[in-house]
């Protein structure tokens, strides 16, 4: 189980900035460089980073900026089919059967 699960919602976001700055850092990029590419201001970013609150346009915004889309699909996966809905689904028949035609007789 995660250690996440136990934070409230405003720790939760500290740990959020404080991933993206690592994540800043590590792609050797500075505040102001990475607001601009963003199209915000270094005070957005810079409450995004601290965990201050921020809008989702914002986080957005610089997921791109860093060139990590792929976040977007950590934070919000792609649904997908859940194993056990097939088991509980009726079985599909294993044959076919030709449909008896009455014949003109009858």
């Amino acid at each position: 189980m995660s250690a996440l699960l136990f934070n409230t919602p405003e720790e939760l976001q500290t740990v959020l900035g404080e991933r993206l700055r690592r994540l800043r850092l590590n792609r050797n990029l500075d505040q102001r460089t990475t607001a601009e590419k963003a199209g915000i201001s270094e005070k957005a970013l810079r409450n995004l980073e601290s965990g201050r609150g921020s809008t989702v346009e914002t986080l957005i915004r610089v997921l791109k900026a860093l060139d990590y889309l792929q976040g977007i699909d950590m934070l919000a996966p792609e649904t997908s089919v859940n194993p056990l809905d097939l088991l509980r689904q009726p079985k599909a028949p294993q044959r076919a059967r030709r449909s008896v035609k009455p014949t003109k007789d009858s």
